[in-house]
Formats: C-alpha cells, structure tokens, sequence
C-alpha cells in the first residue's frame, strides 16, 4: 500500500462505487441541513460498503478506505499534515499481534511432580516466550485491599481467588510487585473455558511497545484441590483465611514451574493526517480526530453476511469529519493550524491514536483543543449535546458558549463519562492533549447504549437498514462552530491546555 500512497497524484485516481441507497430516518429541513445529510449519507454509503471489506487494517480494504479518504480531502483544499516528506498524508503504524500458541505447567509437592494438561490449566504470556521453574507458590487470597511488599512476593507464584469479581488489575498490580508470576484459581462463576475463550485471541500492541514477559495462569477449583491433597493446606482452609480481616499470605508446599509462548504477526498499518493551514500556525493547533478502521469479515463462518461494515461505528464519524473540515475550508483562514486525523487500529485498543501521540506531526504542546468524533448517526434531531470528558480538560466553558451561540443544548451532568475510556479522546488525553467528544450521539445516553447492545460490532451495523442523520447533522454544525471558535486567536488567545 505504500507505494500507492506515495503522492497526492497517486491517491487522487479515486473510486467509483455502485452502491445502493437507503432512505435515511430524518428529513432535513433547511437547505444547509440537507447540504449536510446528502454529503453525510454519500460517504458512509461508500465507507460502510462491502467493496470496502470492513475497513480492517493492513488489508486491501485499508487501502480503498485511506484513497478514498485523502482524495475527499485534498478535494476540499486540505494539505498534508504528516508534516514529513518522506510520508505525506499517510503516517506508518506498525502493529504486532500476539495469540497464543503453547503453554505448560508442571507442579511439585514433597519430591513428586504434576503436569497438567492444557485442558486442565492455562498459561499466558504478552511477550514471545516466558518461563518460570520452580517457583515456590505464595497464596494470597483475595488480594483485595492488602499491602505486599516486593521481599514476600519476589521469586514467587501469587496464587489468587477469583472469587465473584473478576479483577485483572489484581494480577497487574502484583506482577509489577515482583511475582514470577499470577495463578488465579477459578472459584467463582468463571470456567477455565470461557477464560481460555475470551484470553485467546489475538491481542495487539503497538511494534515499539516493549514486549512483556509476565506470566498468567488459570486453573479451575477442582485441580488446585487436588494439587493441595497430601499437602499441609487444603483449599477449603486457605479460602477461610481468606476472609479473616487479618490475612497474610501463606506460603504453600508446592513449586511450580510454567511457560508459555505466543506467535507474533505484523501489520502495516497507516494514519491518514491532513491540515488546513492557519495565519498564525505558531499560536497552536486544533485537532479533529475519527477512527477509520473496523473489523473485517467478523461474522460467523456459516453466516450469510460475514462482513463488519462498521456503518455507524465510524464511518459516520470519519464522514462527519470530512464535512467539518469541508466547512472550514470554505471559510475565511483561521489564525490556528486545523489538523484532521483519521486514526487505524481503534478498534484494537486505541493504537493508531497512541502512535500519533508518540510521533505526533507537532509539539503536543501546541495542540490547543481536540475533538474526537465517534459513531454520531445515532440520535435523532433536537437531542442535546453532551461532552464525553466533561471535567477532565478546561475545555468545557468555551464549549459552553460555542453551545449558547449556536443554540444549541448542552448537558449540564457527566453521564456520558461513562464512555470515555472506549474511544481514541482517552488515548490523547493520557498523553496531556486536552480532548473531548462533543456528541448528540451520548445527550441520550439510552438510545446509546441500545446501539452497544444491538448492532454494535455486528454485520448489522451496515445501511440494510435505515441511518439516523439528525443527530450527526448537529453534530457537524457545533464542531464546525467548535473548529472556528478555538481557531479564532480574539476567542482564545492562550492555550486552554488540559485541565
């Protein structure tokens, strides 16, 4: 893909799609709306269709999306804003992803030793292979609210209770104690199958992320009591303990040693940055940001429709994107630089956003304001705004009056927090850029969720069905007034910065 993303020349040979039309679920009534709605309706008919092949990264579907996106934008006036001859418009990602592929595990109690097969017990790795022998195990309950130092945990195997909550920050927080390594044993409602099922699939990084070698084991309740028998502790007993308000961690007279192993691919994989140049670019920037990717073929292999067309989730926000910068475009120059970044590998844990971060095309610094714009076909017209990071930059009261100027309503309560962790604005903001989701799409935080329970992540997500494009016309209205206000120096003439 690389070669055909060399230059605006190559990208700008376009596509011509055939696709069918369905009729959306709002009818626009001024004619800036309907302006709007067709454009909307128009990109995410091509975005969201199968010739795209679900948009998943490092395929030929990337590669139709990424055209098609920077010809759409070098059209409106857009230049690059990798701010890097050497990769212009498109900014390299490379992802490495890790399934796992063998794992063992060997115990020893007064001189005898006891593999288990891998139907019995599960071991994992982040990193390629890991391995611990003999290892003495050290329980350590719940592991819940008590203090381990590095001396008792050093050298050791944590066992813990899964018990009824399920925590993983329990196993983080004592592998990076020092543990050789986390057992959970399965006590709770959790089976060793539906552990392996969800812990199994390919887990993905960022390729100069450093790569762990933490070990993680499972092992149902009935083969821990049975490694426990002839021993001085039973399970039933070490689960009493467990209880008692002053608990501490019993060593116990077993060793073990475990390993694991993972398989690595790599993926090329690409942002797309473009910018529209401001009169004082030395005063800062403001950034949109939208994912592009999705899943691929993610349907069952004996379903008819096999392909995650990812209509809502996020060819609708990328398509909202590109008519905020179509806007803007249209208008006097800004005093800031506008940046528009269409992010990959979202879906696969926010990365293409931490690798903008990483590697940004500007100092971080600079950026004065970033709006993140995710799966907006969603409510209808007249629904309120909410802000997806409310309170967490100092960003809200400037968006408070963009709201008021535009008449449009604001929500005045943090619900739409609930979110925030689940798309790229959270990624940003733990690199200190100061990012928002300025939505309809959460002002009716029901009709949200409604969308995560049902097409959410599915084939369904597709325009089989009609779109909802009040909400998103809204949406392009108030980021467009956002863009120009944080853009204007008189509106903001220091950098608001994250609170």
């Amino acid at each position: 893909m690389a070669g055909s993303m060399r230059t605006v020349r190559a990208i700008a040979l376009g596509l011509i799609l055939v696709v069918c039309t369905p009729v959306p679920a709002f009818a626009a009534s001024s004619r800036t709306d309907r302006e709007i709605q067709a454009q909307l309706l128009a990109q995410i008919k091509i975005l969201a269709s199968d010739d795209f092949d679900g948009r998943e990264p490092g395929t030929e579907g990337e590669a139709k999306t990424l055209r098609y996106i920077a010809r759409q934008w070098f059209d409106i006036g857009l230049v690059s804003g990798t701010n890097d001859p050497g990769n212009e418009w498109f900014m390299p990602v490379t992802l490495v992803a890790r399934e796992p592929a063998a794992s063992q595990a060997t115990f020893q109690r007064k001189g005898y030793r006891t593999a288990l097969t891998p139907g019995n017990i599960l071991v994992l790795t982040s990193g390629h292979r890991s391995l611990v022998r003999n290892a003495p195990l050290l329980f350590v309950g719940k592991a819940r609210g008590n203090d381990f130092t590095r001396n008792e945990l050093a050298g050791r195997i944590a066992v813990i209770l899964d018990g009824s909550r399920p925590d993983s920050e329990r196993q983080n927080e004592l592998l990076s104690l020092g543990a050789s390594a986390v057992l959970t044993v399965l006590d709770g409602e959790r089976s060793l199958e539906q552990v392996a099922a969800r812990r199994k699939r390919s887990g993905y990084a960022l390729s100069d992320d450093a790569i762990g070698g933490d070990l993680e084991a499972f092992i149902t309740r009935e083969d821990m009591v049975s490694l426990l028998k002839g021993t001085s502790q039973s399970l039933e007993d070490l689960e009493k303990l467990a209880d008692a308000e002053d608990f501490a961690p019993v060593t116990l007279d077993l060793t073990a040693s475990l390993e694991a192993t993972t398989r690595e691919t790599t993926i090329h994989t690409h942002n797309l940055i473009g910018k529209l140049p401001g009169r004082h670019p030395e005063a800062g920037a403001v950034l949109y940001v939208a994912h592009w990717d999705h899943f691929g073929e993610c349907g069952e292999p004996t379903a008819e429709d096999r392909i995650c067309n990812g209509a809502v989730d996020n060819a609708s926000g990328v398509a909202a994107m590109t008519e905020v910068a179509r806007r803007l475009a249209r208008g006097q120059p800004l005093d800031r630089d506008v940046y528009f970044l269409a992010t990959t590998a979202e879906e696969l844990g926010l990365l293409g956003a931490h690798a903008f971060a990483e590697n940004p095309p500007l100092p971080l610094t600079r950026i004065v304001a970033a709006f993140n714009i995710d799966s907006v076909a969603i409510a209808p017209k007249g629904t309120p705004f909410a802000i997806v990071g409310r309170g967490m930059t100092s960003l809200d009261a400037d968006i408070a009056k963009v709201a008021k100027a535009e008449k449009f309503r604001l929500r005045d309560n943090d619900d739409a927090n609930e979110f925030v962790k689940r798309q790229d604005g959270w990624a940003l903001l733990q690199h200190d850029i100061p990012t928002v989701m300025v939505t309809t799409a959460y002002g009716d935080i029901e009709r949200m969720r409604a969308f995560f329970d049902g097409d959410y992540h599915r084939p369904s997500d597709d325009l089989s069905h009609p779109i909802e494009l009040g909400g998103a016309v809204q949406d392009v209205k108030m980021l467009t007034a956002l863009g120009r206000w944080f853009g204007d120096l008189r509106k903001v003439p220091t950098e608001p910065g994250a609170g």
